[in-house]
């Protein structure tokens, strides 16, 4: 499958890989990526499916984004390990294969993601037939008259951006829709349900093969996390699964936080991609 790649920087500097999250594209990292500067090689992939990378069938599955990650790095960073930066959905990817090839990853950084919460299986049934009834008659996404209307959208979804950087996320986040109107650049076999129930302590279990030393980036307030269904016992259970681990949480932020803070975010990615021992605190953001 053809992936497209995102770069700033020079060739030989240290890499870093960006990973973006649902709904998403790599251009999204170019705030973050301003502000990180000329130090760093940022390699950013648009995910299967999303931007400009080629479009599966009609199901997208969560291992598949694994294995595209790991073509990416056998091309990009055929011999050292990585530096992973995740958000969200890209976030979960990065943790999730970190402890698959733990010898892949060289640190781990994972921005708003914390995995989903466990879902019961007395659910199963119904999400298998809800996945029929869209294969038959899949969701699409809404359309919107121009990428200026999509900016509005996002100001209004989120204060904290600027009227400047909505219209540069606008014009890469949409795409034509052929009514003359533009719709979010992604497929639309996206909006279908997952038929395969969420198991957490998959998630966790892996978690727990981690090497690499690790660091969630998280906003200050909690409700959104919990809204997701992430209590704070199962958010704490989540983090003690990882061996070297830290936290740093952002302040005025949003979670879009390479939106909302990329100076501040740049700054504690770097301190700790740099830092040397394990015993450093990212610490937190007042």
């Amino acid at each position: 499958m053809r992936h497209h790649l995102r770069e700033w920087g020079e060739p030989g500097a240290p890499q870093i890989f960006l990973l973006h999250g649902w709904g998403d594209v790599s251009a999204s990292f170019q705030f973050l990526a301003d502000a990180l500067g000329d130090a760093w090689h940022i390699v950013a992939p648009d995910w299967r499916g999303f931007g400009q990378s080629a479009r599966g069938a009609d199901a997208y599955w969560f291992a598949d984004y694994l294995a595209d990650l790991d073509a990416i790095l056998a091309r990009c960073s055929p011999h050292q390990p990585a530096f992973l930066v995740g958000h969200s959905m890209g976030g979960n990817v990065a943790c999730m294969y970190a402890g698959v090839r733990p010898a892949r990853v060289a640190k781990l950084v994972s921005l708003d993601a914390f995995g989903l919460p466990d879902r019961p299986p007395e659910e199963a049934p119904g999400r298998y037939e809800k996945w029929l009834n869209e294969l038959a008659a899949p969701p699409g996404f809404r359309s919107y008259p121009d990428a200026t209307a999509f900016a509005r959208r996002m100001l209004r979804d989120n204060p904290r951006l600027d009227a400047a950087r909505a219209e540069f996320l606008a014009a890469h986040l949409t795409e034509p829709d052929g009514e003359g109107g533009v719709r979010l650049a992604a497929d639309a076999a996206h909006r279908n349900v997952h038929p395969i129930l969420y198991r957490r302590a998959e998630a966790e279990a892996c978690w727990r093969r981690v090497r690499a030393p690790t660091l969630w980036v998280v906003q200050s307030d909690p409700a959104w996390r919990r809204a997701l269904g992430i209590t704070d016992a199962v958010y704490e259970a989540g983090k003690a699964c990882f061996r070297d681990f830290r936290e740093a949480v952002i302040a005025h932020s949003g979670h879009n936080m390479h939106h909302d803070q990329p100076e501040r975010l740049a700054r504690i990615i770097e301190e700790f991609l740099l830092s040397d021992t394990a015993s450093d605190n990212a610490g937190k953001d007042a």
